[in-house]
């Protein structure tokens, strides 16, 4: 008969952002080691608050699957030498399956004889290993930071202080550190007390009764529900972003939503303030007007009941009261220091000791910037304002605000500078050049801001590579892959006619004059070109086939709007005309027979079949046309102009032996095809796509 297990591990609190991975963790060696230990099973689901991890396993089977298989090992001839004697094959292929190599049988597949062992075994109890399952479950289990206590070696996230185990009534018996198993939980630290688990089935109900809500599901919804009603009674947008709500999630373990109310005063502070301040401090949700502008009100969620909420209230008030009156100050302070003075404190932030300070790093962007500005005949005015952005985007860095918050760097640069009488569009860039900070977010609205931003995420990656530090793997610690992406997803939305190798050039000769760089200019441009593209592959892989992405990649992505043009329209003609196979397969034949070319030029006087003359004559009318469409980015039309040259191909094909005994006519065919497929490989490698 199944039975049902129970493991809760009762923890001193544990910090928020470790639940959510440990009771996961927790939930998948829980079910690996049954899967393992061929215990079938039902439902597994874990649960955690600040002072619980618990698993319940539904539907345990009371004893292991018995074993009965047949292992093929080596054939009869490797295993047998001429006298029937079994070979060292043959006698490690016992050992490993454990048994007796007298209980070989042979068998034949595909014309070939085969030893087969059998192999059985009778399945033991689940209650007799389950003890010592988990327990290793627990002691294995790991963490970012773990804590030692007491005299005890073992270490883990916090103290541990109970533990319940479960096998349908039973108790699983085990200790670690002392601590040894039993059915008493602990409820609510204030509003609960201990009580027993009769069994596994009644754990949550026996939780609910001593006010511990353990599933998360239930705990999120209720939180959820308790802000739609509070939004709704009060007409007021409550701002609950995803990463507060999963950390307020496990800091409580019965969930009451509650708001106050701060001084109307402090909304003359950048209410990008405010709300940092209340989620980062605080762990409060703003509450915002229709308009998105923010109210004097805060929600928060305590860990308890209804009662006494006025006063939980106004403590609330109070400490935040604190918190907003330190940020007032900063913000007032911040604005007495004249951006110069900022500006020359760069000189003294180191960003990298082999790349130089912050400083060093702004000089950099400014040229870099204006040398796109340059490759992109912006105007004086923009020219203008692009320097100065450039020059102060890095200026908020050491404010009090920003060392306070530094997820605050660029809005308070936007708002000093505009304050401080800077412009309009160059105050604007100073928050924008971040952007795109995280995927999904926009790029900068301004082409100020934009280039900016390209030139600040550029002069990071190229200085990273320049001493050697290139992502790999899942290290990446200047996040140069979130800066790459957002390069190419500017240069996309804005459609800036600057190519990648542009890009290099420009930062790659400003670093070189600047500073000593360690390794090789042209390693690092090729190493900065392939780090790009994979970057692009990943942007076209979101929308279009694989096979599609990898043939237009194929024929080079220095572009960004080209490649990304190319293979929207290639996909669409790809899923849209069903004969585009037959142009795939005349395409390809071009290139098979255009390797073989030895370079040579063409030279029309040398045909002589009238389907090689048409042939020629039908390139030489399209390869112009066909080259300015691509250049312009008219993609679309460039593919059908190159498409129909498919029956001059087929004619060519069908009439014309290319491979011709007199050499100059072969070799005069041979560069006729690379010429047309030069033109054919600059659109996409058709040989790449799936027919």
């Amino acid at each position: 008969m199944a039975k049902d297990i129970l493991l809760e591990i009762g923890l001193e609190e544990v910090p928020a952002r470790f639940l959510r991975a440990a009771m996961n963790q927790l939930l998948d060696k829980t079910v690996k080691w049954l899967d393992d230990s061929r215990l079938t099973h039902g439902e597994a689901k874990a649960f955690a608050t600040p002072r619980r991890l618990a698993v319940w396993i539904k539907d345990v089977a009371e004893k292991q699957e018995d074993i009965n298989e047949e292992v093929k090992g080596p054939s009869r001839k490797i295993a047998q030498d001429e006298t029937g004697a079994w070979s060292k094959a043959a006698l490690g292929f016992a050992r490993s399956q454990g048994v007796d190599p007298e209980t070989f049988t042979f068998r034949e597949l595909s014309g070939v004889e085969y030893i087969y062992a059998q192999k059985s075994s009778v399945g033991i109890s689940t209650e007799s290993i389950v003890a010592e399952a988990l327990r290793n479950i627990i002691t294995t289990m790991t963490f970012p930071k773990n804590m030692r206590w007491g005299t005890h070696d073992f270490k883990f996230v916090r103290p541990i202080k109970w533990i319940v185990a479960l096998w349908g009534h039973d108790v699983i018996d085990f200790e670690i550190t002392g601590v040894h198993t039993g059915r008493t939980t602990r409820g609510h630290r204030f509003l609960g007390s201990e009580t027993e688990i009769a069994e596994p089935t009644l754990y949550l109900e026996a939780l609910r009764n001593q006010h511990v809500i353990a599933d998360i599901e239930e705990r999120e919804a209720m939180i959820s529900a308790q802000i739609a009603h509070l939004a709704s009674e009060k007409n007021w947008h409550i701002d609950v972003k995803e990463d507060l709500l999963e950390e307020v999630l496990f800091l409580v373990e019965t969930p009451t939503v509650l708001y106050g109310a701060f001084d109307p005063a402090f909304l003359n502070i950048p209410q990008e303030v405010l709300i940092t301040s209340m989620r980062e401090h605080q762990r409060y949700f703003p509450v915002l007007d229709e308009a998105g502008q923010l109210l004097p009100y805060f929600v928060t969620v305590r860990s308890g009941d209804n009662r006494s909420l006025d006063i939980i209230a106004k403590g609330n008030e109070k400490v935040l009261r604190a918190r907003l009156s330190d940020a007032k100050f900063f913000y007032e302070e911040d604005q007495k220091v004249q951006i110069d003075t900022a500006l020359a404190k760069l000189e003294n932030i180191v960003f990298h000791e082999e790349i130089g300070t912050v400083g060093d790093k702004v000089r950099r962007i400014r040229q870099i910037a204006d040398q796109l500005a340059v490759q992109l005949h912006v105007t004086p005015e923009q020219a203008t304002a692009v320097s100065r952005a450039a020059d102060i985007c890095k200026f908020d860095l050491v404010t009090q605000m920003v060392y306070e918050f530094p997820e605050l760097q660029g809005v308070m640069g936007e708002d000093y500078a505009r304050k401080a009488g800077e412009s309009e569009e160059v105050s604007r860039a100073i928050f924008e050049h971040y952007q795109p900070r995280f995927a999904g977010e926009a790029s900068p609205a301004s082409l100020t801001g934009a280039l900016v931003s390209i030139a600040d995420k550029l002069d990071t990656i190229v200085g990273c590579f320049s001493i050697g530090i290139i992502p790999t793997g899942s290290q990446d610690p200047y996040a140069l892959r979130r800066q790459a992406a957002g390069i190419v997803q500017i240069l996309l939305e804005h459609q800036l006619s600057l190519t990648l190798e542009q890009l290099f050039d420009i930062a790659l000769n400003i670093h070189q004059n600047l500073r000593n760089m360690k390794r090789s200019y042209d390693i690092i441009r090729i190493e900065l070109y392939d780090f790009f593209g994979l970057r692009v592959k990943k942007l076209l892989s979101e929308h279009l086939r694989y096979d599609v992405v990898d043939a237009v990649i194929a024929s080079g992505f220095n572009h960004i709007g080209s490649v990304v043009a190319r293979g929207h329209d290639l996909m669409k003609v790809v899923q849209e005309t069903p004969d585009f196979k037959l142009t795939i397969e005349s395409f390809g034949r071009v290139s098979n027979l255009a390797a073989k070319s030895s370079g040579v030029a063409v030279q029309p006087a040398l045909f002589i079949e009238p389907a090689e003359r048409e042939l020629y004559a039908s390139w030489q009318a399209a390869t112009t046309e066909y080259r300015t469409l691509l250049a312009a980015n008219r993609t679309a039309e460039a593919l059908a102009l190159l498409s129909s040259l498919r029956p001059a191909i087929t004619a060519f094909f069908d009439q014309v032996m290319v491979m011709a005994e007199d050499e100059a006519v072969r070799e005069n065919r041979l560069a006729l095809l690379a010429a047309v497929d030069q033109d054919i490989r600059s659109y996409a490698d058709f040989s790449k796509l799936v027919k």
